[in-house]
């Protein structure tokens, strides 16, 4: 059986208008969709994706859910937490749990790509580059079955540059 090799890519934007089957919220284990990306992609895809979120709460650091997309035309909206509750610090390895759980989730779902954006880096407070060692080393260490690309896309030029770094 030949293995998959996964294309990575870094984009500098918003992830709502990347061409992805799914797309990844940096969640939190309630499933509330509050501040950052999370808000972000709340306001796009409508609140009845937060609402499907929190009913298959809790959802453990190093486990992810997919939910509906809404109103927007991705397959679906997967949600990783990377914090136990709402806006809080984290340690970084939460940033690989939920990389890691999140291209699990892509791949059972038989996505064949996702998008990513970084990850604990807003009201978590890690580092870009740390969150970026941990994420692409995540992606490269992973052995998909569908998974043949994953986006890493953030509006943050830290972020961006970071990926690029580890790359």
């Amino acid at each position: 059986m030949s293995q998959i090799s996964v294309q990575i890519l870094v984009i500098q934007g918003s992830i709502l208008e990347v061409e992805s089957q799914a797309i990844v919220n940096a969640a939190n284990s309630s499933g509330a969709m509050g501040g950052g990306v999370a808000g972000v992609i709340r306001r796009a895809a409508g609140p009845e994706v937060e609402k499907e979120a929190m009913q298959q709460a809790p959802i453990p650091v190093g486990q992810a859910i997919v939910t509906s997309s809404g109103k927007t035309l991705f397959q679906g909206i997967i949600h990783a937490p990377t914090m136990p509750k709402p806006a809080m610090r984290i340690p970084v390895d939460n940033v690989g749990k939920a990389t890691r759980a999140a291209l699990a989730m892509a791949d059972e779902q038989g996505f064949s790509s996702v998008a990513i954006p970084g990850m604990g880096t807003g009201v978590g407070g890690v580092m870009p580059a740390d969150a970026a060692e941990r994420m692409v080393k995540e992606i490269k260490t992973f052995v998909p079955r569908s998974l043949t690309r994953v986006i890493l896309i953030d509006v943050d030029p830290a972020m961006v540059k970071a990926w690029r770094e580890q790359l």
